[in-house]
């Protein structure tokens, strides 16, 4: 039986139906916590939820758009009525959009995938932030990419969002260095999901580690323990990374 380190604490998952938001969820619960499960998907949601309480956690379910951005401040003032804080959130929701030269990407995916991976979670930072604070130990996870240093080729507005999201985090720890809020960014590196499938549709999946090998990261990351702050755990190497101070 897995060690019950998040007992009695309140973690937000986004993007919890599937891949990697979905074992992370399981992992959480596993682990103690009630899991307040986001994502579009009301079927994907039911499943999550059957999978939690049958290995006896406890599971909140959200059905919501991320782009709903007023539906976010909704969500805080649920969490605010409910428990008062809280205690972890997981910002994983994430979408690849096209694959093509920067210069070719219309307005309208540009602006999608600014939605969904940048501004939706800095809604959640806003809408989350208060609750965080009145934990003993607030701890937000955001999942990047190691598309956001490499910038490769017709990557352009996915690295884009992922590096925008690296600063955000980095400046919301910079902003809690006094606090008792912790903020991590993670590099799942390539796994096995259904966005890595999309990119990469001639790689072999069986050659790629599994989002529930990476789930018990989270599980600490989440945790009271957890001390780091505005670094980056990358899970390829097992490594957590400073990023490079400005001279």
């Amino acid at each position: 039986m897995a060690e019950k380190i998040l007992d009695g604490r309140v973690a937000v998952v986004t993007g919890a139906s599937r891949g990697i938001g979905r074992a992370a969820a399981l992992a959480l619960a596993g682990a103690g916590a009630h899991v307040v499960a986001v994502a579009r998907t009301q079927g994907g949601l039911e499943e999550l939820d059957d999978a939690i309480r049958q290995a006896g956690g406890q599971a909140t379910l959200v059905p919501l758009d991320l782009t709903d951005f007023d539906a976010i401040d909704r969500l805080g003032a649920a969490l605010h009525e409910r428990w008062g804080r809280l205690d972890a959130v997981v910002g994983n929701a994430g979408i690849l959009g096209n694959l093509m030269p920067i210069s070719h990407v219309t307005p309208k995916a540009w602006d999608q995938v600014m939605a969904i991976n940048v501004t939706a979670n800095w809604r959640l930072i806003r809408s989350f932030d208060p609750l965080l604070q009145r934990s003993d130990a607030g701890r937000a996870i955001f999942v990047s990419s190691g598309a956001a240093a490499k910038c490769r080729a017709y990557w352009g507005a996915y690295a884009v969002s992922k590096a925008a999201l690296e600063a955000m985090v980095r400046t919301y720890a910079a902003e809690n260095e006094r606090t008792g809020v912790r903020a991590m960014l993670l590099n799942p590196g390539p796994l096995r999901t259904r966005m890595r499938a999309a990119a990469m549709p001639g790689e072999d999946p069986a050659t790629l580690k599994t989002p529930e090998e990476l789930a018990p990261h989270f599980v600490r990351l989440a945790s009271p323990a957890w001390n780091e702050t505005g670094k980056l755990y990358d899970f390829p190497s097992d490594r957590v990374l400073d990023f490079q101070s400005p001279q």
